[in-house]
């Protein structure tokens, strides 16, 4: 399997955890539901470090440059990720959960603070590299 990681820096953006997780609630979750290869997506931020991300779960043999959802995290913050990577997973374990409805993120639950302002953290971009299969 192979995790990436894309993770943005939002102090040059307008965009905000809270508008980013307004569009996950609207419109951006579901596109992913149906992608050849994608075993999971799951979207995180960082409000003391105010970042956004998301961290992706593929199979060894899903095709990346198959044809995806449009990066719409990228069109409404207006620039790259700050830091995007991709790794070979080496174990995966899932626990067991309590009954009930599942747990879909922050996202789709009702709003239960007050936002906070951040401030900004310098950082460098990333380059991406890709993983290399061994021979």
């Amino acid at each position: 399997m192979i995790a990436t990681i894309s993770w943005w820096d939002l102090s040059g953006s307008d965009q905000t955890i809270d508008s980013l997780r307004v569009y996950l609630r609207d419109e951006g979750v579901e596109p992913w539901a149906g992608i050849d290869g994608l075993r999971l997506k799951i979207w995180i931020s960082d409000r003391r470090t105010n970042r956004w991300g998301a961290v992706m779960l593929w199979e060894s043999t899903a095709d990346l440059t198959a044809p995806m959802p449009p990066n719409r995290a990228t069109e409404l913050i207006g620039y790259p990720p700050t830091l995007r990577m991709a790794t070979e997973v080496e174990a995966l374990v899932e626990g067991v959960r309590s009954g009930g409805t599942p747990d879909r993120g922050l996202a789709f639950e009702p709003v239960a603070f007050e936002p906070v302002a951040v401030e900004p953290v310098e950082s460098e971009p990333v380059a991406f590299e890709p993983v290399e299969e061994p021979s």
